[in-house]
């Protein structure tokens, strides 16, 4: 069961200048920085009532940001919702007919389990499934 909107992924260029963006706009400075090795990416999380933004700046050119901001400019990559059980979740999904790109759990960045649709069945938008590790 999807619960609410986790965070909204902002794929970005140079991560510092960014931080400083966000900061201005929000009025909150971030409240993490965190290098995700499995995915390539270095993140920085701002919290917005509920929800958060998280700015993802590839550590190199093997990584999912790094071939978007090849195709696109920088902007929203993803959307990710919190979820009870990730496991269910993606299950419930391919049984609807929806593809996964990842078809078990892998870490994720701020504690989570992250598990993502592809967006080709999702009319173009990239959906995380985030879920807290216990």
């Amino acid at each position: 069961m999807m619960r609410k909107v986790e965070h909204i992924g902002i794929a970005v260029s140079n991560l510092e200048a960014s931080e400083k963006i966000f900061t201005d706009v929000l009025g909150v400075a971030p409240y993490k920085r965190e290098a995700v090795a499995s995915e390539h990416v270095l993140t920085s999380f701002f919290k917005v009532g509920e929800s958060k933004i998280e700015l993802l700046q590839a550590t190199d050119s093997t990584s999912a940001i790094a071939r978007f901001l090849e195709k696109n400019r920088e902007g929203i990559h993803h959307i990710a919702f919190d979820v009870e059980d990730i496991h269910a979740e993606i299950a419930r999904l391919q049984d609807l007919g929806y593809s996964m790109i990842h078809d078990q759990p892998r870490e994720g960045a701020d504690g989570k389990w992250i598990a993502f649709m592809h967006p080709k069945g999702s009319g173009g938008v990239l959906v995380e499934l985030c879920m807290d590790k216990p």
